[in-house]
């Protein structure tokens, strides 16, 4: 099979010659730009430019030489965002800066893995309508976001990868936590629902923008849609179902029935950690054909379980390895155990593309991050075979 054959049975739900592998096709699939650099130099090989996909995560994509020795299938399209469209200045020992979206971010000078988010746009209260319409929200059609990738598509294309492209933004509920900071944000949704609409209502406007662009230029050359949101926690979910069902779910599924009319052949992708599985019959009803990062170690998100309920309607995309506990701190042979088994139990009868849980962190030893590539190709003959 070539790679965008054996990306396509997958999320299909037919069983390829072996695992479909997904790295850094996504931001939310890749690697740590220090993982990454410590694995090249345990390889022996020499130190390359770097193409950072997102800045503020300090994720990198990956050179052909690493992508094709772990046997990558897909290849990723990154429009130009937020994440990767900025300039820093040093204050306070960190480097700063404010994007598009008036969010303040920060990265220690000394040590710092990645920014974090300080300072929110409408940080301000009470939440008002004049508040919300005053503020400036980026176009999400800006040209210059999809520059060049149209001829990137279409070289990956006659190469036989599969190609992904990503959303411009974060999920509705996340970007809407990023303009009003956490605390301010799940309590609007209690007490403000009818402004919380209004603010959504704006960054859902940016995202149909985009992906309206977006996918006029690049609809015929895509095989996956990557969306996204963060609804779950390590043990429950960020906000109540019926909340969701009142306030995100008819965004979310406006949003959903827009890429599917204007890439009806492309799969969508969907991000969103920890704990959502009553989340995933929702997800199902609006559309959604993948789920990521499939945080098998989250409560209520069992592999065995969530393939036994879900799997002939959602592909799993992800939870091949425990980026928190195995990846970093396991011996090799325990990573390569972990990846056997999660690929036998979310792989069977195919709807399955190993990735990691998460991005690959910078705390992961290239040891590791070497057995558990390896682990994946070794699964050629047992896997065609379930």
């Amino acid at each position: 099979m070539t790679s965008r054959e054996r990306l396509l049975a997958a999320v299909n739900h037919r069983t390829p010659d072996r695992p479909a592998i997904d790295l850094a096709s996504t931001q939310v699939t890749g690697i740590s730009i220090l993982a990454y650099q410590r694995l090249r130099r345990h390889l022996g090989w020499p130190d390359l430019p770097l193409k950072v996909s997102d800045a503020v995560q300090q994720i990198c994509i990956p050179h052909d030489d690493i992508l094709q020795r772990f046997g990558v299938d897909t290849r990723g399209l990154f429009p130009v965002t937020h994440h990767t469209d900025f300039q820093d200045h040093i204050e306070n020992d960190c480097l700063v800066h404010e994007d598009e979206w008036g969010f303040g971010y920060r990265r220690p000078l000394q040590d710092g893995l990645w920014y974090d988010l300080y300072r929110h746009p409408l940080a301000q209260n009470p939440l008002s309508r004049e508040l919300i319409d005053n503020y400036h929200v980026p176009r999400g059609d800006e040209p210059r976001r999809i520059q060049g990738l149209r001829q990137q598509a279409l070289k990956w294309r006659e190469q036989q990868f599969a190609v992904v492209l990503k959303s411009a933004c974060a999920g509705l509920l996340e970007m809407m936590i990023r303009v009003r900071g956490m605390e301010n944000a799940l309590t609007d949704l209690l007490l403000d629902p009818k402004n919380s609409g209004r603010l959504l209502d704006r960054i859902l406007q940016h995202k149909l923008a985009y992906w309206k662009m977006a996918l006029t230029e690049l609809g015929d050359t895509v095989d996956v849609v990557a969306e996204g949101d963060d609804f779950g926690t390590q043990s429950s979910q960020l906000i109540s179902l019926a909340t969701w069902r009142e306030l995100i779910k008819p965004r979310q599924a406006l949003l959903i029935q827009s890429i599917r009319s204007l890439a009806p052949q492309a799969k969508i992708f969907f991000h969103s950690c920890g704990n959502i599985r009553e989340f995933l019959p929702e997800f199902i009803d609006m559309g959604i054909d993948i789920i990521n990062p499939v945080h098998i170690t989250a409560a209520g998100m069992d592999p065995l379980s969530l393939k036994q309920e879900f799997g002939r309607d959602l592909v799993f995309w992800g939870g091949g390895v425990d980026t928190q506990t195995t990846l970093p701190k396991g011996t090799a042979e325990q990573v390569a155990e972990e990846v056997m088994r999660n690929i036998e139990i979310l792989g069977k009868d195919g709807g399955y593309v190993f990735n990691t849980i998460h991005n690959i962190q910078a705390d992961v030893p290239p040891e590791n991050i070497l057995a558990m590539y390896a682990a994946v190709l070794r699964q050629v003959i047992p896997y065609s075979k379930m």
